[in-house]
């Protein structure tokens, strides 16, 4: 540790330039990771809330919540532990006032008494077809306030903001919860209460958290587990991949990156350490200098990347879906750490077969 840390003060620049490297190249993967988590929780944190088991589709939809519609008699068809009914639908949405922008948005159809009904942070839950509690990043950053108007794009209906809720974003958008009636005027501009009413899904939590206690009665249905239906969101999957490859390979980069740097310098110091072995230190305290002076290196370099990315997310946009998550970031730059350690493996087996005589010259 010593010939390490001696080493790394006497060379300060040599070493600031490795830091930078893996610093710049840490800070990538973590800043990377947080979008990455932040977008795939931007589709799904409103299902997330449901804290439930699973959803029934009509079996053509291709488990497709937008492809699919049911009869909302259909629910005495299931039989699970609780179930709520669910419209879903898109719709580009615009404050009651001049010259404000439009905003894509996704509306909740549910009925306020059953356990799709979101936690209010802030004001109330919705009484009647003109209200509607929402998600609370339009209040972040499209100034929304409680008892603001929201006018529907290429349609005369109005709601009347009476709550906020955290956490409620699908496929990207807020969602606005509104009830089973204003759910039909805005899907089918008419208000339908009766059996004949229409919804997108069943949500079901079932016995035990098991899927094989919900029993349908009727065809024409299917169920699927929570964590199917998110798989299979449009673009979710694909995203979540790719992402987790350009993270997998910047992070393969970073280790052979270090690797190479410590390589060329091992080379560099090749006498020095002909020297030292003429004067008796064993090749063994020579390697493990090296790969505790990569180790020590790696830590500078990614603790300072994860300090660098923490700083950002704290100045940037509300609008940009930036996440911190602690357990990914410290699991990533473990990886790093441990990768990089590796790396320098290669500059050991030459520190091995320095031969003293050769070195010296």
């Amino acid at each position: 540790m010593f010939l390490a840390w001696n080493e790394i003060t006497r060379s300060k620049l040599r070493y600031a330039l490795i830091i930078s490297v893996m610093f710049l190249i840490s800070y990538l993967v973590f800043f990377l990771t947080g979008l990455a988590y932040g977008l795939a929780e931007d589709n799904r944190t409103a299902v997330d809330k449901w804290q439930a088991d699973g959803i029934v589709l009509s079996d053509e939809s291709n488990t497709n919540i937008n492809m699919s519609m049911i009869p909302i008699k259909s629910m005495d068809e299931v039989e699970a532990k609780e179930k709520a009914s669910l419209g879903q639908t898109a719709a580009v949405i615009q404050l009651d006032k001049k010259n404000t922008e439009k905003i894509n948005a996704s509306f909740f159809g549910i009925n306020k008494d059953e356990f799709l009904m979101p936690n209010v942070i802030e004001g109330k839950s919705f009484t009647n077809e003109n209200e509607t509690v929402v998600d609370n990043s339009l209040k972040k950053e499209n100034d929304l306030k409680l008892g603001d108007t929201i006018k529907l794009a290429g349609s005369d209906k109005k709601l009347k903001v009476v709550g906020f809720t955290d956490n409620a974003k699908f496929n990207v958008a807020p969602v606005l919860y509104v009830s089973t009636a204003a759910f039909q005027q805005i899907r089918f501009e008419k208000s339908d209460t009766t059996e004949n009413a229409r919804v997108n899904a069943i949500v079901f939590r079932a016995k035990d958290g098991n899927l094989k206690n919900v029993h349908l009665k009727e065809d024409g249905l299917a169920r699927y587990s929570i964590a199917t239906f998110i798989n299979k969101l449009p673009g979710y999957n694909a995203q979540v991949l790719t992402f987790g490859f350009m993270i997998g390979f910047l992070i393969v980069i970073a280790a052979i990156v270090i690797g190479i740097f410590i390589y060329v310098l091992t080379m560099q110091k090749a006498t020095i350490f002909g020297i030292m072995k003429a004067q008796g230190i064993s090749g063994f305290y020579i390697a493990v200098s090296v790969i505790v002076q990569t180790f020590v290196l790696a830590v500078l370099g990614i603790t300072f990347g994860l300090l660098g990315t923490v700083g950002t997310s704290l100045v940037l946009p509300t609008a940009v879906p930036f996440q911190t998550n602690w357990l990914f970031f410290l699991s990533i730059g473990g990886i790093m750490l441990v990768i990089a350690v590796l790396g320098a493996l290669f500059s050991v087996r030459t520190i091995v077969k320095i031969d003293p005589l050769k070195a010296i010259g």
